[in-house]
Parts: C-alpha cells; structure tokens; sequence
C-alpha cells in the first residue's frame, strides 16, 4: 500500500509574492531538517534519488482546527498529550463489540466506521515535526492555517446544482473516486488522505513518475518542458518539472473543473498549483506546494509537511476499484424507479 511523491506545480502567472513567501519558509524548514554529516543519494544523472515508495499521511490536519486560531505550532507537552490520545483511540478500537448490542435506530447514518477503525492502526499515533516543531496544520499560510475560501464562487458541483441537476441526475453528478476515475482533489497526493496514503516514484533523465496507489493515479511530469498549450484539461492537470538546485519544482495547470471538492480543496479553471520536493535524509521529503485561484480563494495557499519512506517490503498493490463500473448504472436506475414511483403517488 504505497503512494508515490510526486510534486506538480505549473504557475506561469502565479502572484510572486505568494511564492516568495513559500520558497522563504521551505528553504527555512530544509535547513532545520537536514543533518550536516548526512550524503544526498544521487541518480545516474546527478539529480537528488526520490525513487521508492513513501507514505504521504499525516496526523497533523490539513487546516487548523477553529479553536487553535492563530497557534502554529504544540509544545512537546502538548504533542505527548496528543499522541496519548491517539494511542488511547487505537486501544479503544482494538475492544471486540458486544454480541448483544442492539440494532442501529431506524434513520441512523451507517459510515465506515469499520472501515476508518481497521485503517486508523497503519497510522502511528506520533506528530512528525518540521524544522524543529509540532506543527497544528499542515497549511502554514494563511498564518490562520485556514483556506480562505471566496464568498459566493460555485464550482463544478454547486453550478450543476444551481441548475436543478441532482447526484443522480446523470454520472456526472456523483463522486469521481465512486466512478473510479481518480480519488483526491487537484493531484491525490496533495492533502493527506486516511486510505492507502502511499505512492511510489520513478524517475529518467526527462521525466518524473509519480504513481498513487488509490486509484492507481499515475502522473507523469515532463522535466525542463513548457505547459502545453492545446486547450486540453486533464485530470490532474499538466506538469511541467524542473531542478532549483536539489529541489524538484512541479508547476501544474489546466485542471478539470471536476476535480474540486467540497471535502478538502475546491477549484475552478484557473487553479494552478506549485509543488516543491526536497529530499532531507534517507527516508524524508520535504514537501511544500502552493496553489493560487482567484476564482476560489482570497489569496495564495501554502503548506509543507513529511513524506516518509516505507519499508523495502511494502510495495504499491494494484487498488482494483470497481465500485463506479458495477454500481453506477444501479445508481442513476434506482433513481428513475424512484421517480416514477413518486409520480404515480401524486
């Protein structure tokens, strides 16, 4: 179960002072993180070596909670308090259920719990620190660790609803990880996700290999190219790569309306995102992007966290999604069944 790093970033008109503000603090936790006796591991073509499989979750939240306001980061008594907490979940999840537990009340939302409690036991309950510190959200600026979302803007999903279309108006209208086209929002590995956080990275002389392993997302980033420039919006955009020193600069643009997500990061044509790789020991990345939409959002948005590099046995499984293949024409005839059974109550 592993996913690949892979950073793409395709900005040719993103505000400077955005990413200036990024490339300040990136370059700050780099050397905090890095050790002085330590050797970088080269390709054959002198280039930083990425190439394995990395975990790309985090138990640091993508925004900060409501409540921290502007606290950046936990002290060490406040992180070993939290990563108690954590632990006592995992052990409360461990208890076997009641055999005579009673049923669910009738209307009762009926989650994944199941799910979320056999997946919480690959995550370990510790706060991974970044330069030097416990961060409380990976999302660094704005300084309230928050997406300053735009009053008013409809993507993708909320102007299908403007138009009286609903989920099951069409495939359209449901999820793109239900249909199996792809799972996340921009790029998968943007925001930590719970499921199968792992991704494996390849890389040649002209391009980088970034592969997610839900749903088997491969982005392919074409080294010291120019965007191409042929109206076409791909899932998960176009990207473009490029070497700052030891730094792989990922610019990406050109995104499918499709992709924005109420759940984690929303997005309108103009979305463009940078990412930047870092590679600051043997099993760490530094992983920093900033994604600019006007159209979405007030200002530019950045973070940075860890990915860590799994264990020479883990490897990236086939995640054979069939959920959107066999269930979806279900879905969208259930609906009609439903109407028509409507329409003859009336």
């Amino acid at each position: 179960m592993y996913r690949t790093l892979l950073a793409c970033f395709a900005f040719s008109v993103l505000p400077m002072k955005g990413l200036a503000q990024s490339e300040s603090g990136i370059s700050e936790s780099v050397r905090g993180t890095t050790s002085s006796d330590w050797t970088m591991p080269r390709t054959e073509y002198g280039h930083p070596d990425f190439q394995g499989t990395w975990l790309f979750g985090s138990t640091t939240p993508f925004q900060r909670r409501m409540d921290l306001g502007m606290k950046q980061t936990f002290t060490e008594e406040e992180a070993i308090e939290i990563e108690r907490m954590m632990q006592t979940r995992l052990e409360r999840a461990d208890v076997p259920l009641e055999s005579d537990r009673g049923a669910p009340e009738v209307g009762a939302r009926i989650g994944q719990e199941a799910d979320d409690t056999f997946l919480a036991h690959w995550r370990k309950p510790e706060l991974v620190k970044i330069n030097g510190e416990y961060r409380t959200s990976v999302i660094v600026d704005p300084p309230n660790g928050r997406l300053p979302k735009r009053e008013g803007f409809k993507d993708f999903t909320a102007k299908r609803k403007a138009l009286g279309l609903g989920d099951t108006d069409g495939p359209e209208g449901q999820p793109l990880s239900g249909r199996c086209i792809m799972f996340g929002s921009a790029v998968p590995s943007l925001t930590p996700i719970m499921m199968n956080p792992n991704l494996m990275i390849v890389q040649t002389q002209n391009y980088v290999m970034i592969m997610t392993e839900m749903i088997n997302d491969a982005r392919i980033i074409r080294l010291d190219d120019e965007p191409f420039d042929n109206g076409v919006r791909n899932w998960m955009g176009d990207s473009v790569g490029k070497w700052e020193g030891d730094t792989l600069v990922v610019r990406s643009k050109n995104f499918r309306p499709e992709q924005s997500s109420m759940r984690s990061v929303v997005l309108s044509k103009d979305f463009e995102l940078e990412e930047r790789y870092t590679l600051v020991g043997d099993d760490e990345i530094l992983y920093a992007f900033t994604f600019v939409d006007l159209q979405a959002y007030t200002q530019p948005v950045t973070g940075e966290r860890i990915l860590s590099r799994n264990s020479p046995d883990d490897r990236v499984y086939e995640f054979a999604c069939h959920e959107g293949n066999y269930s979806l024409s279900g879905i969208l005839a259930g609906a009609r069944q439903q109407e028509r059974a409507e329409e003859l109550q009336k």
